[in-house]
Order: C-alpha cells, then structure tokens, then sequence
C-alpha cells in the first residue's frame, strides 16, 4: 500500500472513530430534541467497581462538551449508593457540588422520579438486558455494560422491545469504537486479506483475587440491600450470600464467569467483522483446576466455534482459550490477550495492528499443485494501541470514545449506535451457547426460528 494510499485510508477510519454514521434523522426524533440548553438528564443503575472505575470517568469526560448531566443514582445496597453517590457528588473533578444528585433505592423509585433522560447500566451480569428492558419501557435511552444476557429468554425479550423501541441503545462492547478495531474491520472488507479460515482468542490472567471483594463482603448485611431484587427473574430460593452479591462473576446463575466477561469481548469482533450473526456450533472444555476458594464458575476453558456464512457457503474457526492460573500467552509472553485472524495469504495480529504474510502460501508448496504463491504485502493499520484490555482499562480511550457515540446518538437521536440491541443480541447468543456447551458437555447449536440454544 503506498504511503498516500495508507494516509487516505487511516484518515477515512479515524473519522470514522470519532462520530456516528450520517444518516438522516427519524421523524420520531422531533418530539425528543432537548434544544440547544437542554441537558440531558442522566442516572447510574448499579454504582459499583466497574460503574465507578470506569463509565463515570468516562461519562464526565464527555459530559460538558455534549452537555449531560448526571443527576441521580440507584444501587439495592446502601452502601454502595450512599458511599458512591457522595464520591461523585463532592468530586472537584466532575464539578458536581452545585446539582444534587438523587438517590434512589431501587428502579422503581428511579423511574418514578422526573425528567430522567437516560441510564447508564453497569449491574451484575446476569441483570444488564433486564435492566435495560426496564429502562427502554420507561421511555429512557440506555448505555448498558456487557454481556447482554445469559440466558435466551433475555436476550429474546430485549430484541423484541428494545428493537422495536425510539430509544437510544448502546452494549458496552468498546472494541466496536476503537479505531485500531475499525480499521481492522475497513482492511477485512476491502478484501486484500482474503478469506478468514482460522481466528486464535486467548484472555490470560495470573491473579487469584480476579473478581473477589475481601474488603467489601464483610460489609454487606442482609437488612442494607434487597436480595429479591438482586435476584430479579433467577430462582426466588436462592439463600441470601454477600459473596454471590459482590463476587457474582464467580459464581453460577449470577454470571459464567469467563465466558460472560472476556470472551464477548472478542466474540464480538467476529461478528462484526464477517457479518455472520453468531457460530454455526460451540464445544468448550474445561474445569475449575487451581483457584478452589468456593467459587462454582471455571478458572479454564477452551471453545471451538464454527462459523459458516450461509451467503457464500465459507466457513471458519475460531479457537478461544482463557486461563486465570497463567498470565502469557503463545505469542507474546508479556501479554495477557491475543487476537489473531488468519486467511490462505498470511497472519491478521490485533496485538501488533500488523498484517503479514505469515503462514501464507509459499510458492514451494503452491508450485506441486500448480497454484500461485499467495503472500500477503506487509501492512501495519494503526499507529498506536493493540487489543483492549477491557476488563482493567478504567477510564481508557476505548471506553471513553464508546460513551462518547452513545451520547452523541442520544443527542442526535439516531439509533445506530457503534453496539447496537442486534450486537448485544449476537454476542448473547454466542454466549448462552457457550454456556450451554460448558454445562452439557455436548456439541451446542442454535435454532433460529425457534430462537433457542440446542444441545445434541
């Protein structure tokens, strides 16, 4: 590609990045314009660590510019909404201290409350669609964290009304914002690369305390939250536990653990970049081998995800392996994540944002069959950046820039969003398969008229 070609391109895929798709604004959209005052009047659901660590930095960072405000806050412990709440309040860094910010106990008393705009979702796991289906029959635009759903009834609920719905609707899946991800997807569309016929996922993490809270649960008490609706529509027998409450990514219903927060992430991206909804079929292996503190959800796993596209009868695979006992991964030890494409003509690295003809076909093999040598030309497609770290950037770029489209789309009120309800939907299905293959050992489909996962 010659310098000007590159120039071109890496200029058309930043602009990209940074606002929303031109389209022509829906007629529903004139009866929500704000005016060029009008904030719009924003509310947290779920004031924990991720919410704290990293949407509220990003939310303010764009908050002046594209004039939101963040005006009250609902979490069922007490805890976290009174301690939480009054950090935001008497930050001098989101120069809150002139707007009460309200605090509400549950949805309930949020959504009775007035001139609420939109929400802002980062709950446990298991309660996102949920919680975002709430939002959107409140009449509230949502920017809901990852993963979606995982369990299908969920994920068909929220296709059916968020879909249908004039909100605005964003999944927390922030590689779909990031410009390295975006001129990735541009270069795989351009067909230079050819056809994907292998792709390589690890998420590779050393850490026992991954996603326990030692220094919380002892302060959680059964009289200072409300266990009923923390449980929402999972069975209303669960005992009360703080550990099932604050370390719900541990443990089953409340989470799959692995699956549920790393593997979307990159899932998504496949999807994404192919167009192809979700896998043709799922096996995964695995277990619970070193970390046996209690916690129910494996510490290993491996998936095997087939991927057909019906338009073009091609197909593919896509190895995911996750470990949280080890932190290196085969191509790069100082690393904890590898996201790797492979097509005939060589090697797709998001690591390195680098495309190379690495394990192309060399005329020494392709001359026997008479066949032409198929060799990738070298090309890095970013300048900065790799793959995201999703689950420890905090305030980072990506995040920040995936916040940013929502607003923008909230303002505008256009509902494509980078991670609209139909990628939330795809990464959900991917999911509840996956799950269903770790719980049944069997070799995992999905029936799209019935919209269910089947296990053979």
């Amino acid at each position: 590609m010659s310098n000007t070609t590159r120039r071109d391109f890496m200029k058309t895929s930043s602009a990209a990045a940074v606002g929303v798709a031109a389209t022509s604004m829906p007629a529903y959209s004139y009866d929500r314009i704000l005016g060029a005052n009008g904030k719009v009047r924003t509310a947290i659901v779920g004031a924990g660590d991720r919410m704290m660590g990293s949407l509220v930095p990003a939310f303010f960072s764009q908050a002046a510019e594209l004039n939101f405000e963040l005006v009250a806050v609902s979490d069922i412990w007490k805890h976290h909404r009174e301690t939480n709440t009054a950090k935001i309040q008497n930050s001098e860094k989101y120069k809150t201290k002139a707007a009460k910010i309200a605090m509400a106990r549950n949805n309930e008393e949020l959504y009775a409350m007035k001139d609420i705009d939109a929400v802002i979702v980062a709950t446990a796991d298991f309660q996102h669609a949920y919680h975002a289906i709430e939002a959107v029959k409140a009449g509230k635009d949502v920017y809901a964290e990852k993963p979606f759903a995982n369990i299908m009834s969920d994920a068909n609920e929220a296709l059916d009304v968020i879909g249908k719905s004039k909100q605005v609707f964003q999944v927390g899946t922030q590689r779909r914002s990031t410009p390295s991800y975006m001129r990735a997807k541009e270069y795989l569309e351009s067909g230079k690369f050819g056809d994907i016929v292998m792709a390589e996922m690890n998420w590779n993490v050393n850490q026992p305390g991954r996603w326990r809270r030692p220094r919380v649960v002892p302060l959680m008490k059964q009289e200072d939250t409300d266990w009923k609706r923390f449980l929402i529509n999972r069975d209303p027998k669960l005992p009360f536990n703080p550990r099932h409450h604050l370390e719900f990514r541990l443990f089953w219903p409340f989470s799959s653990g692995i699956p549920d927060q790393w593997m979307v992430h990159q899932i998504d991206t496949v999807h994404w970049f192919t167009g192809i909804p979700h896998p043709r079929s799922v096996v995964a292996n695995g277990g619970l081998y070193l970390w046996k503190d209690g916690r129910t959800n494996w510490d290993t796993m491996t998936a095997v995800f087939d991927y057909h596209n019906p338009k073009t009868d091609k197909a593919f695979q896509v190895l995911y392996a996750s470990r949280q006992t080890n932190a290196t991964v085969s191509t790069n030890p100082e690393g904890l994540i590898k996201e790797v494409y492979y097509s005939n003509g060589g090697t797709l690295d998001l690591d390195t944002n680098k495309v190379t003809p690495d394990g192309g076909l060399i005329e020494r093999h392709a001359k026997p069959m008479s066949m032409q040598p198929n060799q990738l030309a070298p090309l890095t497609l970013a300048d900065e950046g790799g793959v995201v770290a999703s689950a420890d950037t905090g305030a980072d770029n990506q995040t920040v820039a995936h916040m940013r489209n929502w607003m923008k789309c909230v303002k505008d009120r256009n509902q494509k969003t980078n991670a609209d309800i139909h990628a939330a939907y795809n990464h959900s299905v991917a999911l509840c398969m996956t799950i269903k293959a770790i719980q049944t050992g069997k070799k995992v489909t999905f029936d799209d008229k019935k919209r269910e996962v089947v296990a053979s």
